[in-house]
């Protein structure tokens, strides 16, 4: 009877279409898959007039017998396929189709698994072929000017679309931009932001939103890292309670992080498109200082493909699984990524007015804003001849 219930609550098909580039089909999803996949790529369902380019079809249960598994809850394969098993947060699995990433693709998945594995990966790699090209970046308009900003992991790249935001910009995307062939627009993937307890400060709206029972555990995180402080100088730092919590500190601090949805933000239809014209390629440093300097848009786009290599990570590894479980499947396009990315992307940035910031982290975002204005105007053209620097802030 609830096997039965369950499929009368399930949709035949939901459809999203990101920025008319890519199609993704929900099949025989429930409103909790519909919610969670909506919530993942920050995209509402809407009709889809072409073939999806993915699709995901959803089961009550996928049978795994006579699985070959590969790591502890990893991953595993059999004849009908590969498998990302349950593992952390995700109570379901998932058949993930590696050999077909790059054309229309369909994977099957657990009802009620949440947000699906690999899917924004998926969704980068399948844009790249169709030639555009997914870069690790914030974007935003400031005064009409289409701004793209960009560097590593934690590089300041969200601390600058708010910093910009906070003086009458408008949102873009925030971790993931896509830019097309030939570098004349970008669009964003409006996913959720993950915001630290230090940004906050310079976020009210967001800071007087948090639930009471947020408050309640980013204020017991801060009073048990004081009390850690004050026993690692006193004379009871070798006991055995002051140890455990000097070893549970680094874990405790990661959860002072709140997910906030774009929409929640800057309103439900939020996430628009610009041309790129001004690059700024954030990096920081052990000192105090700001400091701004042209920077070559190739010399970005050589970087950049390090990183984006570096968050594909995750799903790399899930594809040396695969690999390992079928040899005879390996996808060349997959493998060749990275060679059309540097392509791809050097194409884009190409002609494009670049700044290279190079800031303290922990930062503030008043002094981001500062170093970066000047550069952002339609009318502000620096000469690339020489990496000079021609901005500093001191602190």
């Amino acid at each position: 009877m609830k096997s039965m219930m369950n499929n009368l609550d399930k949709k035949e098909f939901v459809d999203y279409d990101v920025h008319g580039l890519i199609g993704i089909r929900l099949v025989h999803s429930t409103k909790q898959d519909e919610a969670a996949v909506t919530k993942q790529i920050g995209f509402s369902p809407t009709k889809l007039f072409r073939e999806p380019d993915i699709t995901i079809r959803y089961t009550n249960s996928i049978p795994t017998y006579n699985l070959h598994l590969l790591g502890l809850n990893h991953s595993g394969y059999s004849d009908d396929g590969f498998y990302l098993l349950e593992n952390g947060r995700r109570k379901g699995k998932a058949r993930i189709p590696f050999e077909q990433i790059g054309k229309q693709c369909e994977s099957v998945c657990e009802n009620n698994l949440g947000p699906i594995p690999l899917l924004i990966a998926i969704l980068n790699l399948t844009l790249l072929s169709k030639g555009n090209i997914s870069l690790h970046a914030s974007a935003f308009t400031y005064n009409q000017v289409g701004i793209l900003v960009t560097g590593w992991a934690k590089g300041g790249k969200t601390e600058a679309l708010f910093s910009f935001l906070n003086n009458g910009a408008k949102y873009l995307g925030d971790e993931w931009i896509v830019l097309n062939s030939n570098g004349e627009m970008m669009y964003g993937i409006p996913e959720p932001i993950r915001l630290w307890d230090w940004h906050l400060k310079y976020i009210p709206e967001v800071s007087n939103g948090l639930k009471l029972e947020e408050r309640l555990v980013f204020n017991g995180i801060r009073s048990l890292a004081k009390l850690n402080d004050s026993i690692s100088r006193g004379k009871f730092k070798k006991f055995l309670p002051a140890k455990l919590l000097r070893k549970a500190m680094p874990a405790l601090k990661r959860q002072l992080n709140v997910t906030v949805l774009p929409s929640e933000i800057f309103g439900v239809d939020s996430c628009e498109v610009a041309k790129p014209e001004k690059v700024f390629l954030l990096v920081n440093h052990n000192g105090d200082d700001y400091e701004a300097s042209p920077i070559e848009p190739h010399e970005i786009a050589q970087r950049m493909v390090a990183s984006i290599q570096f968050e594909q990570l995750p799903f790399m590894e899930y594809y040396s699984a695969f690999k390992f479980a079928f040899p005879e499947k390996r996808n060349s396009f997959i493998e060749n990524a990275q060679s059309y990315q540097y392509e791809f992307l050097v194409r884009a940035l190409d002609g494009k007015e670049a700044y290279k910031i190079i800031h303290p982290y922990p930062l503030s975002f008043p002094k981001l804003y500062e170093i970066m204005r000047p550069f952002c105007d339609r009318k502000t053209s620096i000469t690339r001849q020489s990496q000079t620097t021609i901005a500093t802030i001191n602190a």
